[in-house]
């Protein structure tokens, strides 16, 4: 995480590192062109309480070895590192110098529960089975093709939880993005300071999954009336049945699309994987859509955890996080494994955000995925900054994943930044408002092709050949050096000014 006394320093470390100082159109200096409903978001709340906080150092906690792990990388520490866990609900769990052989999922259902090793260079955690050994789950591409449903979920150590999710209220009054009110049938359920979720779903002729995709989805017949957006807020004022919120809405409130709040009370919280390696068998990649399931982390309907601090060798895929709030920070991807012939890629996900407002910060990918880096089905306010790949590929996989930011990244070869995956007639691969701002590669990069996402996209500082186009209703496309722009990282700027930094 971020620390805030850095948030001073960063706009003006990466001013003297360049020779000259350019701004965009769309924020300016310090946000002075920028307003809630222009076409650029606020992506400040991403992350680990929405980057008000840093995430935090626990106390020193219980050895694995009290519950009798050896570490030896040859006795089975499975049973050590569950009963561990049952017995730890609240604190951190601290794993030892060593090598420990896993072969079970390591589940934390738990709110304030760590897994803390003493660094990525001496605790090593070993998965010989993947997940559909361990706990068989057979599913289907959008294809119809048989493979693990592990293939693109799951993890070996699983945090699980949910939000609870029961209506509180129903939005009665349409709204537009921007706004920081909404209309309630009865708000005698509300409280201020509460936090809540707003939640509304599609209709059979998709005309949310159309919202969302500025009215330019592509083709989304296979939709199917399935998508659904969900906005965490904080309450800050009730008068009568209008109750206002700590930031606008990142979309339009049409009731035909159901609008709602909804109780969000997260049944996991403030937990976390640190200091950790994982390391999987040095077995071949067979290629797309035959992966076991030798996943590292998932993060599954919880908020305000972390992962940090990890190595993370020989994966099918490294994290999932199907979740709000969550920080994921200094993780590194690497490979020994003999590549598949086909894409000539070591796994299938790098790290993948299904959920909202998550933060991925200080990344390295040094091997190649089908998909280093994914924004899902819905994910939306996610931010993916100060990172770099050996050829980054930055996969929108359809669906409807819109107002993502992905910023100050060093995307290596720079052959495949736009490669995407996702299913036939399921919407263009990002949607409305996804930025890409500060983004080097050694190749020259032209603007996405068509079927990549709708013209509401922001493109600002990648290398290019290209002039600029600067439509404020069409394409922006900002034909800056990346060496140039400033700020550079344009997610500590937002929350640097929102914080009063």
């Amino acid at each position: 995480m971020i620390n805030l006394k850095m948030l001073l320093l960063i706009p003006f470390l990466g001013l003297a590192a360049t020779a000259q100082a350019t701004i965009s159109g769309l924020w300016g200096t310090n946000g002075e062109r920028w307003s809630a409903r222009s076409r650029l978001p606020d992506f400040s709340y991403a992350g680990y309480h929405c980057g008000e906080q840093p995430v935090p150092e626990l106390p020193a906690g219980v050895s694995v070895k009290q519950f009798g792990a050896r570490g030896d990388g040859v006795t089975d520490d499975t049973r050590a590192f569950q009963a561990a866990i049952a017995a730890v609900t609240h604190g951190a769990i601290e794993i030892p110098p060593g090598r420990y052989v896993i072969t079970d999922i390591l589940t934390i259902a738990h709110r304030g529960v760590v897994l803390r090793g003493a660094g990525t260079d001496q605790t090593t955690l070993y998965f010989p089975k993947p997940l559909q050994e361990i706990k068989p789950h057979w599913s289907a591409t959008t294809g119809g093709l048989r493979t693990s449903e592990y293939s693109w979920d799951g993890g070996l150590v699983w945090f699980q939880g949910d939000y609870g999710s029961k209506e509180l209220a129903k939005v009665t009054a349409a709204a537009s993005r921007g706004d920081t009110a909404l209309q309630v049938a009865d708000a005698s359920g509300l409280n201020v300071g509460q936090r809540v979720e707003f939640f509304e779903s599609d209709n059979p002729n998709n005309s949310l999954a159309t919202e969302l995709y500025s009215g330019d989805p592509g083709a989304i017949q296979n939709l199917l009336g399935s998508t659904a957006v969900s906005f965490v807020v904080h309450i800050t004022r009730i008068e009568g049945n209008e109750v206002y919120f700590d930031r606008p809405l990142r979309f339009a409130v049409k009731l035909p699309w159901h609008p709602c709040l909804r109780q969000f009370e997260p049944a996991v919280s403030e937990s976390g994987v640190e200091n950790l390696r994982f390391e999987f068998p040095n077995s071949p990649y067979r290629g797309h859509f035959t992966e076991p399931g030798f996943n590292a982390v998932a993060f599954t309907g919880v908020a305000d955890c972390w992962a940090r601090h990890l190595l993370i060798t020989n994966a099918d895929s490294g994290i999932f996080v199907r979740s709000c709030f969550c920080t994921v920070q200094d993780v590194v991807l690497a490979s020994t494994r003999e590549p598949d012939k086909a894409l000539h890629c070591t796994g299938h996900h790098g790290l993948n955000f299904y959920g909202a407002d998550n933060l991925l910060t200080g990344f390295d990918c040094r091997t190649r995925f089908v998909h280093d880096v994914s924004v899902d089905r819905g994910a939306i306010g996610n931010v993916v900054v100060h990172g770099r790949g050996v050829d980054l590929c930055l996969d929108h996989h359809c669906r409807t994943p819109a107002e993502n930011l992905f910023t100050d990244l060093d995307a290596g070869a720079g052959t495949r930044l736009w490669q995407c995956g996702g299913g036939e007639a399921l919407g263009k691969h990002c949607g409305a408002r996804g930025t890409f701002w500060n983004i080097r590669a050694a190749r020259l990069q032209k603007y996405p092709p068509a079927a990549f996402g709708p013209s509401s996209m922001n493109l600002v500082a990648l290398p290019t050949a290209a002039p600029s186009e600067m439509n404020p209703v069409g394409r922006w496309f900002e034909a800056i050096p990346p060496a140039e722009i400033s700020p550079p990282d344009l997610y500590t700027a937002q929350l640097a000014r929102r914080l009063g930094h």
